[in-house]
């Protein structure tokens, strides 16, 4: 008689290529959707500072307005030994920088913050004038004329 042979044969103890495979793919395609979405919300979290400074800004001029009649001659708030507010350098400062300049003989102002550099804030750059009336010139590095803040897509 014959003897039928026992299998000793182990499970195979690894991953088949087409496991490797299917892997890599999905890890591909979650990183497609999440880098972009992730620097998306990194660039949202800078944008505040920008709007909370202006708006700072923006008060602050208000009331050298009420003391001066006017908003500076050449300079924002420029009169001999002028508020320290005047250079407009707030400490909070990380993602933009920050420039005012005078308009209509003393009487208007527009102030903007303009994206530094850093990979949250590149190409942004925001304003607002004597009236309120709030803008985006530069949005995600693209020209824009809109006459509010965008933070998100690309409409007010």
């Amino acid at each position: 008689m014959y003897q039928r042979a026992i299998s000793t044969r182990r499970g195979s103890s690894g991953f088949t290529l087409i496991e490797i495979m299917v892997t890599i793919a999905i890890i591909a395609i979650i990183s497609s959707v999440a880098i972009p979405s992730y620097a998306d919300y990194v660039r949202r979290g800078a944008l505040p500072e920008a709007f909370t400074n202006l708006s700072d800004y923006r008060v602050k001029m208000e009331q050298y307005y009420q003391d001066n009649r006017n908003y500076g001659t050449v300079a924002c708030a420029d009169i001999a030994g002028g508020p320290t507010w005047a250079n407009f350098l707030p400490a909070n400062r990380k993602y933009f920088a920050y420039a005012c300049a005078i308009s209509n003989a003393g009487q208007g102002y527009t102030i903007t913050a303009t994206g530094t550099g850093t990979e949250a804030s590149n190409g942004h750059a925001y304003t607002m004038n004597h009236s309120g009336t709030q803008g985006t010139t530069s949005f995600k590095g693209s020209a824009v004329a809109k006459t509010c803040w965008v933070s998100k897509g690309s409409e007010c």
